[in-house]
């Protein structure tokens, strides 16, 4: 009977979903969360406060959402400024002891009005007017409840003992009567209401398979707001961050509909090519245009120095924080780590540990800078709750038709598109097939697959590395790994990207293509025999970032499982990689089921059993590693004592801690690790009868997972003749 394969920690393709750039900035909606008045503050510094508050809103500059509310809120504000500087006068020099402790605690409550009154004006400002449309009914609740907030606390302030001159005294009594007023759709927009039943019928019409017409489709963007292609892509990049937000009372089939619609608009009525709506940050390749750039007379290309990282002078993406408290990116400082260093590289001093923080106010500030700039911040997620959030998004009958209209247009750009349209087309479709499954069966439907990888060969660096990225994602829906595989030379081209791609992130994500791909057992052999493949896996691993390291291992982890892997991965030098990459915590769990697999050639068992550091790194990872990992360890070190012979078997006896390892293991790990730590248990025992009975020594280990199993437990005891003898390693004490 085969031996049960290790398990595998590698990540599902599915994942590669959670390759999508990050929100540049996470808007929240307003009124929510508690806040707290400024204790610090009375008398004439809180009124003073106040008024500056006040005013500050009255200044605020208007937008095109919810412009009844607004203009209702200001003209409120007009009145409570008037009051507050009536009040200032009145005050005159008089500063701490003007106002009673009532009225104090009136003003500060006034103060948590007022910052929400702020807090809702700059939301519905900054807010994609599409979701403000759709949110409209949530934004007019909002007015009503700050209108009610206020109206309390002026009914509560003692206005008697402010001696207020009669024009304030009249104004309070008018504010008053205007924030108590509830009538009949006050907070209801008319023209708002009709435009959201216009962007939802233009919905219904996709529902039906009937694009709208084109005309009246314009017409009713460029009275939503938008009027090019740069305006369009930035209401999609909006809706699209608020699906990720996974806020509760979200619809999202609804938002993903629009989504739908208004990128079928980006491409049926704008040109999308316009470099203003496709201005994307370079990846960290591309330095040299960053420089062009930052010494050009356009200063707002130059990355401010606190958002580049030390090492490697790019932008930082995932900025972490080391022990010296200072910032790196981190794959630099995984990098700089990794090759032996344990010095802070700004400071020069010693790291107390390895302990990576993620800097998250950093990380905010660089998205807030990209979002202003216009560039696309690519930052590493790890939501769990994302794949499902955007699947929902794309549940819909309109999103699914609308998706359809688009991927028709882009299909024909790729087809009879200019050289500039065509990578345009390709990071769409790249795009477009990140969600759902439905997205990327019809993409391939159409005939996408040949078409991007002639884009492949493309001498421009983002065709190639969108093309594919796009190959990646549709890769992921079964079917069109076939469509993918039978295409003639797909896969030398696919092989060709990884080995001589112009970007890293081209190569990465034709590591990561190759490993979706061999998940499917009839593609592995084809895959491991073309050319150069399990070769520049192999060279990633060694050479690669951190997540081309973790792209090749999980491609090569499903490359082992194949029973004639053993030859090619030993020619390839990748059992040398993977032997290395023990040594890496990002890569040694899914190495270590790719050893265990392999190690069924005596070659490779003695390769990797002859060297203490490779054992010593397996036996590590047992204690320290997720329970997959730690069975792959253990799956490890069983084929080296199994296969190795007894030389073999007395190395690993002889590990250091191997007992308490085996002990934890039998206790806590799965059952099939629990069986194999039993069966290297009895392995060792035959080993070194000799040595035990020579010098009497030796280490006992408790095999509990052995219990109510007579037969297993008589064949690791060794017939002691009783079940409650503890099974011993027999190892001489150095």
């Amino acid at each position: 009977m085969a031996a049960a394969a290790p398990a595998a920690s590698a990540s599902s393709p599915v994942e590669f979903l959670l390759r999508r750039p990050a929100p540049r900035q996470r808007r929240r909606p307003p009124l929510a969360g508690a806040f707290f008045a400024p204790t610090g503050l009375s008398g004439g510094p809180l009124l003073r406060a106040l008024a500056s508050l006040a005013a500050d809103l009255l200044g605020t500059p208007r937008t095109p959402s919810q412009p009844r509310n607004l203009d209702a809120l200001m003209r409120r504000l007009a009145l409570l400024s008037s009051i507050l500087d009536s009040l200032l006068l009145v005050l005159g020099d008089e500063e701490e002891g003007a106002f009673s402790d009532a009225t104090n605690l009136c003003f500060r409550e006034l103060y948590v009005v007022l910052f929400r009154a702020d807090l809702l004006v700059s939301y519905v400002a900054s807010a994609g007017r599409a979701w403000a449309l759709l949110r409209g009914p949530h934004l007019a609740a909002s007015f009503r409840d700050l209108d009610a907030e206020l109206a309390v606390v002026l009914d509560v302030l003692p206005a008697a003992s402010l001696r207020l001159p009669r024009d304030a005294a009249e104004h309070l009594d008018l504010l008053r009567a205007r924030c108590r007023r509830r009538a009949p759709g006050q907070y209801d927009d008319p023209a708002e209401a009709a435009l959201r039943d216009r962007l939802l019928a233009a919905l219904r019409h996709f529902e039906l398979g009937q694009p709208p017409d084109p005309s009246k489709l314009k017409s009713l963007l460029a009275q939503i707001g938008i009027s090019d292609a740069a305006s369009c892509r930035a209401e999609i990049e909006y809706l699209e961050e608020q699906i990720l937000s996974q806020d509760e009372d979200t619809d999202l089939p609804l938002i993903g509909g629009v989504v739908a619609l208004l990128r079928y608009c980006l491409f049926s009525l704008f040109d999308p090519g316009n470099t203003k709506a496709l201005r994307v940050w370079p990846s960290p390749g591309d330095r040299q245009r960053l420089l062009s750039w930052s010494s050009s007379d356009d200063s707002s290309f130059s990355v401010p120095k606190e958002f580049s990282c030390p090492i490697s002078l790019d932008l930082m993406r995932d900025p972490v924080v080391v022990s010296t408290g200072q910032t790196y990116d981190r794959p630099s400082i995984i990098q700089w780590i990794e090759e032996g260093h344990s010095t802070c590289p700004n400071s020069g001093q010693a790291l107390a540990d390895n302990r990576l923080v993620p800097n998250r106010a950093l990380r905010s500030l660089i998205s807030q800078w990209c979002g202003v700039h216009g560039f696309q911040f690519d930052s590493p997620e790890s939501n769990e709750g994302m794949i499902e959030c955007v699947a929902a998004s794309c549940s819909s009958k309109a999103a699914i038709e609308a998706n359809k209209a688009t991927a028709r247009i882009l299909v024909r750009m790729l087809v009879e598109g200019s050289d500039s349209e065509k990578p345009v087309a390709a990071r769409e479709i790249r795009l477009l097939a990140k969600t759902g499954k439905q997205n990327r069966a019809f993409i391939a439907e159409l005939g996408a697959i040949p078409l991007l990888c002639r884009l492949l060969l493309s001498s421009d660096r983002m065709a190639q590395e969108n093309a594919v990225t796009a190959l990646l994602n549709l890769s992921i829906y079964e079917p069109n790994k076939t469509r993918i595989m039978e295409h003639e030379g797909c896969l030398w081209l696919i092989v060709s990207v990884l080995k001589n791609g112009w970007t890293t992130e081209a190569k990465e994500n034709a590591a990561a293509t190759l490993f979706s791909l061999s998940v499917v057992h009839d593609y592995k052999k084809k895959i491991m025999n073309e050319p150069g493949a399990v070769e520049e896996l192999a060279s990633m691993l060694t050479r690669g970032t951190p997540r081309g390291k973790k792209d090749a291992v999980m491609a090569l982890f499903n490359l082992s499982t194949h029973p004639e892997s053993s030859g090619r991965m030993l020619e390839s030098s990748a059992v040398v990689a993977l032997i290395e990459s023990l040594r890496n915590d990002t890569v040694s769990e899914e190495a270590a089921g790719a050893l265990a697999l392999l190690m069924k050639q005596p070659t490779i068992v003695h390769l990797v059993g002859s060297s203490e550091t490779v054992i010593t790194s397996l036996v590590g990872l047992m204690r320290r590693g997720t329970p997959k990992g730690k069975e792959n360890a253990v799956s490890a070190l069983y084929e080296i004592c199994r296969r190795g012979g007894s030389t073999l078997a007395q190395r690993v006896a002889r590990i250091p801690g191997l007992n308490t390892v085996i002990q934890n293991i039998t206790l806590t790990g799965t059952k099939r690790a629990k069986k194999k730590a039993s069966l290297i248990v009895k392995m060792c025992q035959r080993s070194q009868m000799p040595s035990a009975l020579a010098l009497g020594n030796t280490l006992t280990v408790v095999d509990h997972s052995l219990v109510g199993n007579s037969t297993l437990r008589r064949a690791a005891s060794f017939g002691s003749g009783e079940l409650s003898n503890p099974v011993s390693i027999s190892v001489p004490v150095p």
